[in-house]
C-alpha cells in the first residue's frame, strides 16, 4: 500500500519521470538519450500505435483480400487519417508445413496466393502499416502452428525482407516448450534491433496464456510479469489474457483486463506501454460499454487496436473510435498511465498527468444501475478556485468551483480533460443525473440494482440536479419522459433556485398500464436551468429501464422460463445443456434433463412477481470438466432474492455437489449467481440443475 500511494503522488505531481528503453528503435523527430550518455537512440513508438488486427473479427484465417479490403475501409472510413495506420496480421496465415526445405517462413497459398510482400507493398500504398504474428517458441505440429525458436534473426531478417512495420511475438510454442520468457524474449528482441535491411519494427510482447486464469504458472512466466523486463525490450508487452474470444468480447472481461493493466502504471513511458489487448465494438458489448472501454483504454496510454470487422461497424461505433478529444488523452506526449485515486469498488476515479499540466479526470461505474458521480481537483492534483471542465465525449465545456462530477450510466465512464479557468466566468458546471428508479410498488430498490418494472408497477422515479458551478442557477426544472400509456406525476415543487456546490432531487410517480410490454424502454430525463448572461440551458439523460416478462404460474421448470437477463463467463448460458451445449448436464455421473449450464462468473435473474413459494435444485461442477485436466474446477453458487441471499453453496469442487431447497415467500426478483471460487475461473463449467419452482 505504501509503495502504491508512493507511485500515485509521484505520478499526480509529475515526479515520476519513465525513460524510454535505451535501444527503442527509430520514429520520426523523437530521440531518448541512453543514461551513459552514448548516442541517441530514435523511440519507435513515442505515444501509443494505433491500428486493427485480424484475430477477433477474422479468427484464424485472415486472406489476403480480407486483410485489403479492411486497408481500404480504414481509409474511406477516415480511421487512418484518425491515427489507426497499423493493419496487422495475426496468428494462422503460415502454410501448414510452414517453413521452406531452405528454412525459410512460408504463407499459406491459399490465403495469401501471391505471398506477404505485394500484400505489404499495398498496405503502404494506402498510406498505412504493416504488422505480423510468429510466437516465441519452436513449430511443434500438432500442437502450435508456428514459431521462430532456432530462427530468430532468420526470421526477423525475413520479415524486414518483406517490408513489416511491426511484428508480434506470442508464447503459445514458448509454453509448450517450457521456456523462459524473459530470455527468449531478450533474444527476439535483439533480432528484431539487428534486423539486415536496419528496418525499425514495433515489437508487441504477447505471452497472455500463461495468466493465471489458465493455469498455475510460476510467476517468472506469467504475463503479470512481464512488466519487469519488457519495457528494456519492447514498445509493447499484453499484462493479461486475451480480453475474449474471436467473436466475442465481453465487458467484465474488459474490466478485469483493465485491471490487470493497472498494476504497475510506473512501466509506461514514451515508447513503451503497457497492453490490454485490443478493442472491442460490436463483439458483445453494447455502445455504452464500449465507450466505456474507449475511455478506459485511453486514460491507460494503452495501444488501440480494432480487434472488430471495422466494414460491419455503425457509425456510432466507428464516432467512438475516431472521438478527437478522446484519441488525444490517449495520445498525450508525456506518455503518462492514468492511476485510481480512493478506493477501487463500484465506483472509482482514475486520473492521468497531461503534458500540459492539465488532468484528464475518468469517473467510472461499473455497476448496473446509474449513478452520480464526483471528485475533487484537489484529490487529482490541482489546485485553484476555479476550473474549465471540458466533457471528452459530448464537447461539452464548463467550469468548476472544484468539484468534477457527472451522472455516469450502468456500466459507463465518464472523462473529461480538466485545467486551469481563466477569463470570464464559463458556464457553470451543473449535472442533471440519470433517472433513477428508486422504489417499486413502496420497496427499495437494493442499492446498484438494475432498474426493473412490471405490468401494473408503480414507481418512483428521482433525477437528481446539482450545481459544481461558482454561481447559482435559476428556476431549475426536471421533465421526466416515459413511454406511451405510461404516467409521470410530479411530486413536490421546484427550488427557485441552485446555489454553489448544492443539489436538489425532482421525483416523480411513474404509473404502468397492466398491459406494459415486456423487453428494454427507456425514462429520459429533460432538464433546465436559467444562467445569468446565458439564458435557459438545458441538458436531456435517459435510463434503459427493463419490463419483466410475466412471472411463472404453477409448477414450473424454471429453467423453460423466460429468464430477464442472463451472462456466462465464457460463451452464453444453456438451457438443459452443460455450458457450450456440447453435452447434458452431468455431476458425480447423474445426467440431470433440465437446468442450466453456465461458466463462472454468471448471473441469471428471473421475475418471479412475490408469486412463488419454493424452489429446489441441485448446483455442482459438470462432470465435462474431467476431460480438461486436474486444474480449476471450483464453484461458488448463491440464490438471490431482491438483494437479499437465500441460500449460499460454499465453495464447491468438482467431486462435490448440493442440494437446495429454498423459500421463495415475497421474492419479487431472482438472482441465480456464480462465482469463480477464487481460482479465476480457470475449468469452471458449473450447473443448476432441477430448478423447479412453485408458483
Amino acid at each position: 500500500m505504501k509503495r502504491h500511494l508512493t507511485v500515485l503522488l509521484a505520478l499526480l505531481t509529475g515526479l515520476l519521470v519513465v525513460a524510454a528503453p535505451a535501444h527503442a528503435g527509430p520514429a520520426a523527430g523523437t530521440v531518448a538519450v541512453t543514461a551513459s550518455g552514448s548516442a541517441p537512440q530514435q523511440v519507435l513508438s513515442p505515444t501509443p500505435y494505433m491500428g486493427w488486427n485480424t484475430y477477433y473479427a477474422l479468427g484464424g484465417d485472415p486472406t489476403e483480400a480480407e486483410v485489403k479490403s479492411i486497408a481500404d475501409f480504414l481509409v474511406s472510413s477516415g480511421l487512418r487519417d484518425a491515427g489507426y495506420q497499423y493493419v496487422w496480421i495475426d496468428g494462422n496465415w503460415a502454410a501448414p508445413t510452414p517453413r521452406s526445405s531452405a528454412g525459410d517462413l512460408v504463407a499459406n497459398p491459399d490465403q495469401f496466393p501471391n505471398g506477404l510482400k505485394p500484400l505489404v507493398d499495398y498496405i503502404h500504398a494506402k498510406g498505412l502499416k504493416a504488422g505480423i504474428y510468429t510466437d516465441a517458441g519452436p513449430y511443434i505440429p500438432g500442437k502450435c502452428g508456428l514459431g521462430s525458436h532456432g530462427y530468430y534473426q532468420r526470421d526477423a531478417d525475413q520479415f524486414a525482407a518483406w517490408e513489416f512495420d511491426a511484428v508480434k511475438v506470442d508464447y503459445l510454442c514458448g509454453i509448450a516448450a517450457d521456456l523462459d520468457p524473459k530470455t527468449v524474449y531478450t533474444e527476439f528482441a535483439q533480432a528484431l534491433r539487428n534486423n539486415a535491411s536496419g528496418r525499425p519494427m514495433i515489437f508487441n510482447l504477447c505471452n497472455p496464456v500463461t495468466s493465471p486464469d489458465w493455469g498455475n504458472y510460476p510467476e517468472e512466466q506469467q504475463s503479470t510479469y512481464s512488466w519487469t523486463y519488457a519495457p528494456a525490450i519492447a514498445q509493447s508487452w499484453r499484462t493479461y489474457t486475451d480480453v475474449g474470444f474471436v467473436g466475442e468480447i465481453k465487458f467484465k472481461d474488459v474490466l478485469r483486463n483493465y485491471d490487470a493493466n493497472a498494476r504497475h502504471p510506473e512501466a509506461a513511458g514514451p515508447g513503451h506501454f503497457n497492453d490490454p489487448d485490443y478493442l472491442g465494438p460490436e463483439l458483445g458489448m453494447t455502445d455504452e460499454e464500449f465507450r466505456t472501454q474507449m475511455t478506459l483504454w485511453s486514460v491507460a496510454a494503452a495501444p488501440l487496436l480494432i480487434g472488430s470487422d471495422v466494414r460491419k461497424l455503425s457509425q456510432t461505433s466507428l464516432g467512438i473510435l475516431a472521438d478527437p478529444d478522446v484519441l488525444a488523452i490517449n495520445q498525450d506526449t508525456a506518455g503518462i498511465q492514468a492511476v485510481r485515486v480512493g478506493p477501487a469498488g463500484t465506483t472509482e476515479t482514475w486520473v492521468k498527468r497531461l503534458a500540459n499540466g492539465d488532468r484528464a479526470v475518468m469517473l467510472l461505474n461499473r455497476g448496473d444501475s446509474p449513478t452520480t458521480l464526483t471528485t475533487k481537483a484537489s484529490s487529482v492534483g490541482l489546485s485553484g478556485d476555479r476550473f474549465t471542465l471540458k466533457n471528452a465525449w459530448t464537447n461539452q465545456v464548463t467550469e468548476s468551483a472544484g468539484t468534477i462530477s457527472a451522472a455516469v450510466p450502468a456500466h459507463g465512464a465518464a472523462l473529461f480533460r480538466v485545467g486551469p479557468a481563466t477569463g470570464k466566468p464559463g458556464v457553470p458546471h451543473v449535472v442533471a443525473g440519470l433517472p433513477q428508479v428508486t422504489q417499486v410498488g413502496g420497496d427499495a430498490v437494493p442499492a446498484g440494482a438494475a432498474p426493473l418494472v412490471a405490468g401494473g408497477d408503480q414507481a418512483r422515479v428521482e433525477v437528481t440536479v446539482r450545481n459544481d458551478g461558482a454561481q447559482p442557477v435559476f428556476a431549475p426544472q426536471v421533465e421526466l419522459t416515459v413511454p406511451a400509456g405510461w404516467t409521470a406525476r410530479p411530486l413536490g415543487k421546484a427550488p427557485k433556485l441552485l446555489r454553489s456546490n448544492h443539489s436538489a432531487t425532482f421525483a416523480f410517480t411513474v404509473t404502468l398500464p397492466a398491459t406494459a410490454a415486456p423487453g428494454s424502454t427507456a425514462l429520459t430525463g429533460k432538464t433546465s436551468y436559467k444562467v445569468i448572461g446565458k439564458g435557459r440551458l438545458r441538458q436531456e439523460t435517459a435510463t434503459a429501464v427493463v419490463v419483466a416478462p410475466a412471472a411463472p404460474d404453477g409448477d414450473v421448470v424454471l429453467s423453460h422460463h423466460k429468464w430477464i437477463s442472463a451472462t456466462s463467463g465464457w460463451m452464453s448460458p444453456t438451457v438443459d445443456l452443460s455450458v457450450g451445449g456440447s453435452s447434458p448436464i452431468s455431476m458425480l455421473g447423474q445426467v440431470h434433463p433440465t437446468g442450466i449450464g453456465v461458466a463462472s462468473p454468471s448471473a441469471v435473474r428471473y421475475y418471479l412477481g412475490d408469486k412463488c413459494s419454493r424452489l429446489t435444485a441441485t448446483v455442482g461442477i459438470d462432470d465435462a470438466v474431467r476431460n480438461v485436466g486436474p486444474d480449476g474446477g471450483t464453484s461458488t453458487f448463491q440464490v438471490i432474492g431482491d438483494g437479499r441471499v437465500l441460500f449460499d453453496s460454499g465453495v464447491l469442487t468438482r467431486d462435490d455437489t448440493r442440494q437446495a431447497d429454498i423459500d421463495l415467500t415475497g421474492v419479487r426478483v431472482l438472482d441465480l449467481v456464480v462465482g469463480d471460487g477464487g481460482d479465476g475461473g480457470y475449468n469452471d463449467r458449473a450447473n443448476w440443475a432441477g430448478l423447479n419452482a412453485t408458483c
